[in-house]
């Protein structure tokens, strides 16, 4: 499982897809999905959809992971050929001085960039601290003229992604770009494969949605439609092992999968989530009965789109479930593949334990 886990989320790391240019990862995945004689489709929002069809009777859920990632626009080309870009998403300044870049113009035609550094020597004293910030990025394809970085393909609107990169660590931990929701999709890969096998349990609607990075839209739109009883949200977790995050909890890489019991953003977006108690319940039990280490997060400036989809209709059973994972939004993050087989694990036995009794109310989960 972990080979197939390693291998699936390799290749999706290596695929481009800027929030609301997620195409060539949906595509990637219909195919893997059809490859296991598994039906999706699409909606008009691009979100992919896999539903299996389950026991009327009990709760439908849907199991939803984002495929986009964050990066830039472009906003000018200049004479001399260099290109100036709006930020998309979440991107730290403080980590883009010198990266490699993709800028994204066709499967096959794309153009490396990379986002210039002023030269250490010219560099006064007073600059040695600054961040770049983004209206002073400027990225360098080499063209050299205006004209010459059109003929590429590149124009206003065309997006840019970190240099897709995959970088295998010492045993099952590995960094590469956009682990940031990719192992995500991995996990929901897999659990679709298993899903695809089982003989009883709910309807499952298994998602995975696009522009999450870009204020949580895609989500909500398949939500609307599939209207679940349940909502089960798949993305990363801040671990926080490593000495500038310590004092945010105790998520830890390789200490398996993680439970959120409250997040808020409150950095322009004031919302959030505080988990339904029976999903709490149903995680808490599962994991115990699996003997799968199940680990606690609280956590403010976090949001994910189950922030909305906890809203529709008549309002769903929400949790966020995850994944430890260092160095988010960065251009290399690193999660544990142990972790990601044990999420696995337990979405597959948590889903198995939902039936006809589930309690859908807050009083029937307990406190």
């Amino acid at each position: 499982m972990m080979d197939r886990l390693r291998a699936d989320l390799t290749d999706l790391m290596l695929i481009p897809g800027l929030s609301g240019h997620e195409d060539r990862v949906r595509r990637h995945l219909a195919a893997a999905l059809a490859a296991e004689g598994i039906e999706s489709r699409p909606d008009r929002m691009g979100n992919l959809i896999a539903t299996f069809g389950g026991d009327p009777a009990a709760p439908s859920v849907m199991v939803f992971t984002h495929m986009d990632q964050l990066g830039f626009i472009v906003r000018k080309v200049e004479a001399d050929g260099l290109i100036r870009v709006e930020r998309l998403g979440g991107v730290p300044e403080r980590a883009l001085a010198s990266q490699a870049v993709l800028l994204c113009v066709g499967d096959g035609r794309d153009v490396p960039g990379v986002i210039l550094n002023k030269a250490h020597h010219a560099t006064q004293p007073e600059e040695k601290f600054q961040v770049l910030k983004t209206a002073g990025i400027v990225i360098d394809t080499g063209h050299g003229t205006k004209a010459a970085v059109e003929a590429a393909g590149i124009r206003i609107g065309t997006p840019v992604t970190y240099r897709p990169n995959v970088l295998p660590l010492a045993g099952s931990r590995i960094a590469g770009t956009s682990i940031d929701d990719r192992a995500g999709c991995a996990v929901l890969l897999d659990l679709a494969r298993r899903l695809a096998r089982r003989e009883a349990g709910p309807t499952v609607h298994v998602v995975w949605s696009v522009q999450e990075e870009f204020n949580l839209r895609g989500a909500l739109v398949a939500a609307q439609t599939l209207t679940p009883d349940i909502a089960i949200q798949v993305d990363l977790m801040l671990a926080t092992d490593t000495p500038d995050m310590a004092d945010r909890g105790e998520m830890v890489l390789g200490g398996g999968p993680g439970i959120s019991l409250y997040s808020f953003h409150g950095r322009g977006t004031l919302n959030g989530v505080i988990p339904h108690p029976s999903a709490v319940r149903l995680f808490e039990e599962t994991a115990a009965v699996r003997g799968i280490p199940l680990q606690r997060s609280a956590q403010a400036g976090v949001l994910t789109d189950l922030s909305y989809v906890q809203l529709v209709g008549q309002g769903t059973v929400a949790i966020d479930m995850g994944f430890p994972m260092r160095g988010s939004h960065s251009s290399l993050e690193v999660c544990d593949l142990a972790d990601l087989a044990a999420l696995a694990d337990l979405l597959d036995a948590a889903l198995a334990r939902i039936g006809p009794d589930f309690p859908l109310t807050r009083d029937g989960g307990g406190t």
